[in-house]
């Protein structure tokens, strides 16, 4: 078929294949352009591997580090007559090309909070990698349920104690205007911490570690995001930022045990990008608008991919050594973060309207990245030609 992309709100509802294996095939390039990243991981388990920085992760470590991979996501396939989502194409078009590179990759498409998921997740790792030496944690689900209790949870963006209103573009309309978003209630702030906490990494760990599959040297990384002060009464001061409290302090609890094992657990917190969890936070948007324009006339802007290609290669490996911050957390958000970057931003903040929105900020590139990670707006790509889509893999 012929496939368009369909936009409601924060999502694009259809995916295009070529076009999600053209993105893939450009990422692991820039892994390969790089070279190989020295004293890799050889066997890693990615949770969350289908997009944004699971994906990247994947790439790195199979296409840098020459290491075997098993993803775990959750993803729709095509059928004959209906598009998958992209993470599933972008799953497809992984596995061909880890195929063709002779690397191991395994995949298991499934709701990795459950126990079920676990469980087939250790015999396969059992069958095809004996044990494993890298964790990546990159799950981002808006539910949960408890594999102990049979409860289901639901994470919100929501303020604690008191509403916010701030600037906010309407990516529906291209309107700049104000949004206001309700306090959370408490049991809000709970699930959200149920979900987008460390429970579940945690509940990952053990297992493995009961199971005898953890490595010597074995690591693991989960991703956060802290950003400015101007996104924190959303985020870092709202119910996501009870839940990421919960992962910092999970990942020192995991730290104690992987030391055992001479390895390490940590937050690594990531810049401000256009993925499909970003895009569904309030000022986000917006902001992320302006710091693309900034960044870009910098000649320092980083996609996913760059990012974690950075991370392996100048903080967890390549005989490189982690960089902590004062907290204990990995900041590869250094570059979004500096202080004559930011300055910009809060000067440009108030000045963005309507009429100025394409002028002020890189908003035309966000809608491009956007539609990027469905297939959209790829070079290369035709979009008039018919392609398959129940692919499978």
């Amino acid at each position: 078929m012929i496939i368009k992309p369909k936009v409601r709100g924060f999502v694009c509802i259809t995916a295009h294949p070529e076009g999600c294996a053209a993105n893939v095939r450009e990422q692991i390039e820039v892994v390969k352009k790089g070279g190989e990243v020295k004293n890799g991981p050889k066997n890693i388990l990615v949770l969350g591997a289908s997009t944004g920085y699971g994906l990247a992760s994947r790439i790195t470590g199979a296409f840098g580090c020459g290491a075997n991979t098993l993803g775990v996501f959750f993803e729709r396939p095509g059928t004959d007559s209906k598009p998958g989502s992209a993470g599933w194409y972008n799953t497809a078009a992984f596995q061909k090309e880890a195929e063709a590179a002779g690397l191991g990759s395994w995949n298991i498409n499934g709701d990795a909070f459950s126990d079920d998921i676990k469980d087939r997740a250790i015999s396969m790792i059992k069958e095809h990698m004996g044990k494993v030496d890298l964790i990546v944690y990159s799950l981002a689900a808006p539910r949960r349920t408890d594999p102990e209790t049979g409860v289901t949870y639901k994470s919100c963006l929501k303020p604690i104690g008191q509403s916010y209103t701030a600037k906010t573009v309407n990516t529906d309309k291209d309107l700049v205007g104000e949004v206001t978003v309700n306090s959370a209630t408490e049991d809000e702030v709970e699930g959200t911490r149920k979900v987008m906490g460390g429970e579940d990494w945690e509940r990952w760990i053990n297992r493995l570690d009961d199971e005898g599959l953890l490595a010597e040297g074995a690591s693991s990384v989960a991703y956060d995001y802290l950003g400015p002060d101007l996104t924190w009464p959303i985020y870092k001061n709202g119910s996501i930022g009870v839940a990421k409290q919960h992962l910092k302090d999970t990942a020192e609890r995991i730290n104690s045990k992987l030391k055992l094992y001479r390895g390490v657990a940590f937050c690594s917190v990531n810049k401000a990008l256009v993925t499909q969890a970003s895009s569904a936070i309030p000022v986000i948007p917006l902001y992320i608008s302006i710091l693309y324009k900034l960044m870009k006339e910098k000649g320092n802007h980083e996609g996913c991919i760059e990012q974690i290609d950075r991370l392996f290669r100048t903080q967890m490996y390549n005989d490189s050594c982690l960089d902590f911050d004062d907290e204990g957390l990995v900041r590869m958000d250094d570059y979004e973060m500096q202080e004559d970057i930011q300055n910009k931003v809060k000067e440009l903040w108030p000045q963005v309207t309507t009429e100025n929105l394409y002028e002020l900020t890189d908003y035309q590139g966000y809608k491009d990245e956007f539609l990027k990670l469905f297939g959209f707006g790829v070079d290369g790509v035709d979009y008039e030609a018919d392609v398959a889509t129940d692919i499978e893999f």
